[in-house]
């Protein structure tokens, strides 16, 4: 991976764009796709959408949501203690001892989420964390203490963990989920003009907001954009780790190829496609199969405008939800090519329907 493009993932990573508040991220991401592109275009609340050919009929989305889940401020005691809401999953269960950055009009403040020592936990009684007794300590001794530094309800909670290169192999940090896919379609649109490909069908890229509470940010540029096609990236579990059951989740690892997955919200015709060319170009490749729902903008997309051909391209990641999210390289690199090789053999006018 070029070093211009793993600064850029560093950068964009350690950014914090927690849930209805992505504009900084968002800013950081159209800035590095501006050369690959000839317009740009974004909606109310924040979703960024760079375009290639943005006068052609035919139109293809790829995309990724930029939100990372977090904390609000929900109640501070009269002692200056700051109790929370979820904002999208955050998990409770490996709060404490855990740094934050509290995002306030006056800048950052900084604060830890606290718990007893162990010296003084009943073992056998021992409560396990939950949203009833996750606490942050900003250093402050009463509620006014903590006003004064511009924290009130509402306002949000980061982790502070930042990007780490695991042995040379796995990127790991925050936000994995989901901003890794919007540097994986933005390499995509760097290639195609790097390579001087020339597409002859629209090409929207699609950064989406609010994923992480309800795909809304897809949903709302879904309608606005209408596209023929579209094809979401995101994460998916690595099964290898200790504690899954393979029989139950499926069998998926680190490594060995970005996931294409099946489910009623992907278009049979379009994944079929994908395959071929991930085939034909050698290109490592796992498979999933999920329920009712992806879980993912797939959704939105293709339930949107009386349905959209959609597919899910994922990538294995390890520690879903937590600050050490963990993907291989190899996986990032080979997601990054599936897309640009696509793309490039992709014609106008593709209709994916079985029956016309």
């Amino acid at each position: 991976m070029r070093t211009e493009s793993l600064k850029f993932l560093e950068q964009y990573l350690n950014n914090a764009s927690p849930t209805g508040y992505e504009t900084a991220g968002q800013k950081m991401w159209l800035d590095y796709i501006r050369p690959y592109i000839d317009e740009y275009i974004s909606d109310t609340y924040g979703t960024v959408v760079g375009v290639i050919n943005p006068k052609a009929e035919y139109k293809v989305v790829i995309e990724a949501h930029a939100d990372e889940i977090s904390w609000y401020v929900n109640y501070i005691t009269e002692e200056g203690y700051i109790y929370l809401r979820r904002n999208g999953g955050s998990d409770h269960q490996i709060a404490p001892s855990m740094r934050v950055n509290i995002h306030t009009k006056k800048g950052i403040v900084k604060g830890i989420f606290g718990w007893p020592a162990i010296h003084v936990r009943d073992r056998e009684k021992e409560e396990t964390p939950s949203m009833k007794n996750i606490f942050l300590d900003v250093g402050c001794s009463s509620k006014k203490e903590v006003e004064k530094l511009s924290i009130h309800v509402g306002s949000v909670a980061t982790f502070e963990d930042e990007f780490l290169f695991l042995n040379n192999k796995y990127f790991v940090g925050r936000a994995l989920d989901n901003r890794l896919g919007g540097f994986i379609i933005a390499e995509a649109a760097r290639l195609i003009k790097e390579k001087r490909k020339k597409l002859d069908f629209g090409l929207y890229i699609v950064n989406s907001v609010q994923e992480e509470v309800g795909l809304r940010g897809a949903k709302m540029i879904a309608e606005r954009i209408s596209p023929d096609l579209a094809i979401v990236t995101d994460v998916t579990h690595d099964t290898g780790s200790p504690m899954y059951e393979k029989k139950i989740q499926g069998d998926i690892s680190c490594g060995k190829g970005p996931v294409l997955i099946y489910g009623p919200s992907i278009q049979n015709n379009v994944l079929e496609m994908i395959i071929n060319v991930a085939e034909k170009k050698k290109i490592p490749f796992q498979r999933e199969a999920v329920s009712s729902s992806s879980g993912t903008d797939t959704d939105a997309f293709a339930y949107s405008n009386c349905g959209v051909a959609s597919a899910l391209i994922s990538v294995p990641l390890k520690y879903m939800h937590t600050t050490v999210e963990t993907v291989h390289k190899d996986d990032v690199e080979n997601a990054i090519k599936l897309y640009f090789e696509v793309l490039t053999q992709l014609k106008k006018g593709r209709d994916f329907r079985d029956i016309k």
